[in-house]
């Protein structure tokens, strides 16, 4: 079964999608924030359009494991996501999803001009191989 992740950004949407045995994430897209019903449809047809079998989304905990104003962006775009389509939808942590995806381009060799784009498609990866390796039974 394919699982997208979705990491919710004010400007910008991260996606991103399992291979069909749900055990490696890979980026899939990012959308421009346009408007939490609109985005929603969005999000929706693209989970139908790759049969995808569950949604992750990504929300902010603070160190104390509380809920975030961030957190409650993404409790609301779960549910506009839900009122799109019948995939069911689960929340996990993306704390510092966005620092490691800093340090992966580091990592990675990237040079810092071109470091200091977007990372929010490889947050959403980082936030769904997460997932799957916390949740998938091999």
């Amino acid at each position: 079964m394919r699982i997208m992740a979705v990491d919710p950004g004010e400007k910008r949407i991260g996606l991103a999608i399992s291979d069909p045995t749900g055990t490696i994430a890979s980026p899939l897209t990012v959308l421009q924030h346009v408007s939490r019903p609109v985005d929603a449809a969005t999000i929706a047809d693209l989970a139908n359009q790759n049969e995808v079998g569950l949604i992750i989304i990504g929300k902010s905990l603070d160190e104390e494991g509380m809920p975030t104003v961030q957190s409650r962006r993404s409790d609301r775009m779960a549910l506009a996501i839900q009122e799109q389509c019948d995939i069911p939808i689960t929340a996990w942590d993306e704390s510092f999803s966005t620092q490691i995806a800093r340090q992966a381009r580091i990592e990675m060799g990237t040079k810092r001009q071109k470091r200091s784009g977007h990372l929010d498609e490889l947050a959403a990866t980082i936030i769904l191989q997460s997932y799957l390796d916390n949740n998938v039974s091999e």
